[in-house]
This record gives structure tokens, C-alpha cells and sequence, in this order.
């Protein structure tokens, strides 16, 4: 085979030649990283001798090239996937294709050689196609990566699953040798791992289309293409995996479900389209439910975790974002009935009776609550599975207990082990808050919760309430985003930042020394966030505590003064302000003002800071004293 790509690769960290191959599996087993084109793949593990050799009677090669059968007969690591393009009308071809893949482990060379199905269960080799990956050590800790094919003149590109050659040298192999000597471990699975990813590209693409007019009628304030699309892939992924129930159970009715803290209600709505029986419930009626029409179930009720809340009926109990429900929800499943199973989606950290508290640095704070619901679904009785969508969202990680750890007999020892798994997390919630609570503090004020007033320990009962004291979220959303603390509160908390960061006391100043920029004005300092909280009094923490975001959202509020960038903050110096082009359209839209409300308020700088502020009065879109200042015109909700 002819060299037609190579690239240098140096291994300091001497990972090669077994992050090579750590890489190649990245690209076998999810090439969608790398080509965009592509749903993903379906991997069969090294072939069986019987296996390959039913594959191989079929098999031939275009000009009767016995070299390239003979060479694929005499390979011992051989491994079968099938490549399946997302679905798109303007692709060549959205049906999955297979390829070959011979592991050379001595030599580090895997060869890939494509296949098309000529007739049922008669494979051909697609001989133009072939190419191999190639590692050879130069010396000490330099390596190369080469690109070899058969016939690089006569590549054939389809855009999609054969992408062009030059896009094989330029991209595949400079992403290759990047992953060959990075730490890829992860503490998360694979996407779409528990389905089959064809079923659902095409199932998705189909959905897709059918909802997508809801973007353009979105009555939420929220982001209507984030929220649509991404109840879109959940919906996708449920349809899917409850086709491959039903097949597995052999049943013939469709799953009914019941969506505890369904929010917009669009999940339901698009699962009830779909012919699955089933209904959202949320404490709050959203202005979207009037759209969706009588088919589609929603109710405006709390849920409290109770013999009340128990729903026996119902296939499967559904938790998407669910905040404080959803430790809650593996417990509702299994009280339900024993044939009940359970979907949750993670986000907010909740334990039963507030907010989580970590346990170990030793994991990030996601990774601990997924264990922490996961280790309630076990204790639930469930055998729980974990999987990750592919949905715009950071937190796209759910689990799913769709079969039980013990028999029917056993549900009464089962339901115990339950309650005494509860009472005993009450105990410990109270011992970690009395434990945590000063250091807490600080951290809480820093970044906020908005429910310091939820955190309690309340006791387990016996009663129809499993807990005494549980408080769902309150039925009208609070703003919490320290916009609404009082004014001479903000004022005050600003000031006292900016005298640290500028590491002089600013009160007294008359703040009019300069009216310009000079290269002397000072700058101040840069601290992190926690630096800036430990200055503050813990009625003012306490305060910020209460609010999504704390200190933080408040100093983000106050933009004209303070840059806050990975929990560090620094004075904005604005004749050092520049552009970015991934900036520009969110400055012209979001920070430009309007000219009814310049000179409408005075200069932060131009009162508070010793050197005055850093623009000159004409480029200044506030007021350098009483004289520019004039009064708003627009009414008080569009004000900035």
C-alpha cells in the first residue's frame, strides 16, 4: 500500500504504543466524534472462528485479488462493525454499511476494509476503499503515524461514510495522534449504549421533523430549540428502548408512564403522540399546556412521596431535571408494583431531604450524585443500568431500572431494607449538615442554591408520608438571581469588592481626578471567588446564600464594574475592552444600550474609583456628573 499521510507524534509521557491503540478505538467505536456525519456505530467483538468463517464463504473481492481474501483468512483479530449515518435526505445513503477491521497488535497496524452486501448474506470487498493505520517508532519519544491505502487515486467518497482523502490525512489522523498520548479514561459510558443506534437515528430524524413547527409557537421564556430538540432525543431514546422491551417480554400493548415533574409538559406530549397511554404532573401549570390539546395528560398537583403517590398501574415512572423527586423516583417505582420501572435523568443535586451533600473530592460532584441515585435504585432492588444521551446538555447522563434484583415473594423483605436504606440517610443528612455547616458557608454563598430553607432533616414515618416534613418546590417560581435584593444591600457588597481588588479604601474618594484613560489607571488585582466571600460578613453571606448563583450572579449583575471569568474576579478595565468575533453578536444584542437610556445613570468609576473611570466622557455611555445626567425614558420593564 502506497503512503498517502503521516504525522509526527512525540510520547513524553510514554503512553504509546498503547494510547495508539486506545485511540484507533475511539474512531472504531465512535466515530461520530470525529465524522459529524455519522449516528455512530455497532461493534461485534472479535469473531469467532465459526462466525468468520460463515462471513468468509460469502466474501470476494472485485478482480479476483486472492491476496487481499488470503491476507483477511490468515488474521486472527478480526473484528465486524457496522457504520450508520445520521438520517438526512441529502445524504447518498442513510443504511448502515459494514466494514472489516484486521488488528495487527505486534506490528500496531489495523486495517480497515469496507463491505457491500451484492446479494443476501454475499459480501464484497469495496478493494478501492481499503486503508490502514500505521504506528512506527522513530526514536526515544518520537513515533509516527502513517495513512496507507490501496488505490488513493481511486478513492471513492460518498461525503459520508467515505470521507475525502485529504480530509482522511488532515483530520483523521492529526485527531488520532492528538488522542494517542492524551488520558482518555472517562467516568461515563459510551452514548446510546443500552440501544440500538440505528433505530434510533432514524426514529430520531423522523421525530424531529414532526415537532419541529413547536420552535417557532414556543410560548416559555426558555430556549425553545435547546428545550424541543432535547425532549425530541429523550422521547427518541424511550420510543426506542421500550420497542426493544416490549420485543425482549413479548408484549403487544404499549408502555404506559407517568412524568413526575414533567415542566413544559412537551416530553409527555410527544410520548402520548407516539400511542404510549401516560401523564405529566408538575406543581406549576405552564403557559405551554393550552397548545398541546386533550390528548395530551397534564396535571398542576405536588408530589409528595407517599402511599398516595403511588401509581400501580403504570409500566414505567419518568424523571426528567425532577430536582428534589429525583432520589424519590426509584423509591416510587417500587412501591408501585413490583413490574414498575423507572427512567430518571439527573440535574439538580437533592438527597430525601434537601440538598446533597458531597462525601468524597476524590469524584466530581456529578459523578458522586449519579452514584449516590444509582446506589437508591440498588437499594430500591433494582438492577440499574446507566446510560448517556445525546442531548444539548451538560447533565445528559440517566438511569434505568427496568428489572428487579429479587423475586415477587420477597417484596415485603425488600419494601424493609427500603425504609431502613431512608431512615438511615435522615440520620446522616442531620450529622453531615451539623458537620459541613461552616464550611459550607462560604461555598453556598459563592455559587448559591436558592433552598437553603428546604435543608432539613426530617424523620422517616410510618404513616401514609414516608417522611415527615418533605417540601416539594413551591408552586410560584421565586426570583432569586440578586436582582431583586435592595439596592443600598448591592451597592454596598460592589463597593466593598472593589476596595479589595483595588486594595485601597475608595470610600472617601471624590472619584473626578481623571476623566480619561491613562496607562496608570489602576487595574487592581485578580482573586477567586472564595477569596472575595471570606471577606464578607456572614449576614451578607447569608444572604447571597439564598440567591441561584450568590455572590457571583451578584458581581455578573453589576457588569459595568466586574469581570468574572472560571471563579475569578477582577475590575472591567474598559479602554482595554476588545471584541471577539464569538462575542460579537452576543455584545450587539445584549450589552449595547439603547440611547434612551444613555447618560441615565452616573459612572461607577467616575464616583468610586481613585484614578476616575477609563473612558473619556464622550465614549462613556454613563454620566460623568450631574450635569450629563438626564432622566430614562422607557418604561420600567425595558430598562436594562
Amino acid at each position: 500500500m502506497p503512503e498517502v499521510g503521516r504525522v509526527a507524534v512525540r510520547d513524553p509521557g510514554s503512553v504509546l504504543p498503547a494510547g495508539f491503540w486506545a485511540a484507533v478505538a475511539v474512531w472504531v467505536e465512535k466515530p461520530q466524534v470525529l465524522n459529524k456525519r455519522l449516528c455512530g456505530s455497532c461493534v461485534e467483538p472479535s469473531l469467532e472462528e465459526a462466525a468468520l468463517r460463515r462471513l468468509l464463504s460469502g466474501l470476494s473481492c472485485p478482480g479476483g485479488d486472492e491476496e487481499v481474501l488470503g491476507r483477511i483468512r490468515g488474521e486472527e483479530d478480526v473484528i465486524l462493525r457496522s457504520i450508520i449515518p445520521k438520517s438526512n435526505p441529502h445524504y447518498p445513503s442513510s443504511e448502515p454499511r459494514r466494514e472489516l477491521l484486521l488488528r495487527d497488535v505486534s506490528s500496531n497496524i489495523v486495517t480497515f476494509l469496507p463491505l457491500e452486501e451484492v446479494s443476501q448474506g454475499h459480501f464484497q470487498v469495496k478493494k478501492n476503499n481499503i486503508y490502514q493505520l500505521r504506528l512506527a517508532h522513530v526514536g526515544d519519544d518520537e513515533w509516527s503515524l502513517s495513512l496507507f491505502t490501496v488505490y488513493a487515486e481511486g478513492w471513492e467518497s460518498d461525503g459520508v461514510i467515505y470521507p475525502k482523502i485529504s480530509w482522511m490525512k488532515n483530520e483523521l489522523l492529526s485527531r488520532l495522534a492528538k488522542w494517542s498520548t492524551e488520558d482518555k479514561r472517562s467516568d461515563f459510558k459510551s452514548t446510546l449504549s443500552l440501544i440500538a443506534v440505528d433505530k434510533y437515528s432514524k426514529l430520531y430524524h423522523s421525530l424531529k421533523e414532526k415537532y419541529k413547527d413547536m420552535v417557532k409557537v414556543w410560548p416559555e421564556v426558555t430556549d425553545p430549540e435547546k428545550f424541543v430538540y432535547e425532549d425530541v432525543a429523550i422521547a427518541t431514546y424511550l420510543l426506542v428502548l421500550w420497542e426493544e422491551e416490549r420485543s425482549q417480554k413479548q408484549l403487544k400493548e404499549k408502555q404506559s408512564f407517568v412524568d413526575l415533574g414533567c415542566g413544559n409538559g412537551l416530553l409527555v406530549h410527544i410520548l402520548s403522540n407516539e400511542g404510549h397511554p401516560g401523564r405529566g404532573i408538575d406543581v406549576r401549570r405552564r403557559r405551554i399546556w393550552d397548545l398541546y390539546g386533550s390528548l395530551t395528560i397534564l396535571e398542576e398537583s405536588a408530589i409528595t412521596p407517599s402511599d398516595n403517590c403511588l401509581f400501580p398501574d403504570t409500566d414505567w415512572i419518568i424523571g426528567n431535571h425532577s430536582d428534589e423527586l429525583t432520589p424519590w423516583l426509584p423509591v416510587i417505582a417500587a412501591r408501585s408494583s413490583y413490574s414498575c420501572c423507572f427512567f430518571v435523568l439527573p440535574c439538580c443535586f437533592f438527597s430525601f431531604y434537601g440538598k446533597y451533600n458531597r462525601k468524597s473530592c476524590k469524584k466530581t460532584q456529578y459523578r458522586e450524585y449519579l452514584d449516590f441515585v444509582a446506589e437508591v435504585g440498588a437499594q430500591c432492588g433494582f438492577i440499574v443500568e446507566e446510560d448517556c444521551l445525546r442531548i444539548p446538555s451538560t447533565k445528559r447522563v440517566c438511569l434505568i431500572g427496568k428489572s428487579r434484583s429479587y423475586s415477587p415473594a420477597e417484596e415485603p423483605q425488600a419494601d424493609a431494607r427500603r425504609s431502613q436504606y431512608i431512615s438511615s440517610h435522615s440520620a446522616e443528612s442531620a450529622t453531615n449538615q451539623v458537620a459541613s455547616a461552616t464550611c459550607e458557608h462560604n461555598t453556598d454563598a459563592i455559587h448559591g442554591d436558592g433552598n437553603s430553607d428546604s435543608i432539613n432533616s426530617y424523620p422517616v414515618t410510618e404513616h401514609s408520608n414516608w417522611i415527615s416534613g418533605f417540601r416539594p418546590r413551591d408552586k410560584v417560581e421565586q426570583v432569586r438571581n440578586c436582582a431583586l435584593l435592595p439596592r443600598d444591600f448591592i451597592d454596598k457588597v460592589v463597593l466593598q469588592v472593589a476596595q479589595l481588588l483595588l486594595c485601597s479604601d475608595i470610600e472617601d474618594t471624590d472619584g473626578r481626578s481623571t476623566d480619561g484613560a491613562e496607562q496608570s489607571w489602576n487595574k487592581g488585582r485578580t482573586l477567586p471567588l472564595r477569596e472575595v466571600a471570606e471577606v464578607l460578613d456572614k449576614e451578607t453571606l447569608q444572604r447571597l446564600k439564598n440567591e441561584c448563583g450568590g455572590l457571583q450572579t451578584l458581581l455578573r449583575n453589576n457588569h459595568q464594574v466586574f469581570q468574572v471569568m472560571n471563579s475569578m474576579v477582577s475590575i472591567r478595565d474598559w479602554s482595554q475592552e476588545t471584541q471577539t468575533a464569538s462575542d460579537k453578536h452576543r455584545t450587539e444584542a445584549k450589552r449595547k444600550l439603547s440611547a434612551d437610556v444613555l447618560k441615565t445613570r452616573i459612572c461607577w468609576f467616575y464616583i468610586h474609583h481613585p484614578d476616575g473611570c477609563p473612558r473619556a466622557a464622550i465614549h462613556c455611555p454613563y454620566a460623568h456628573g450631574a450635569e450629563e445626567l438626564r432622566p430614562c425614558t422607557l418604561p420600567k420593564k425595558q430598562r436594562p
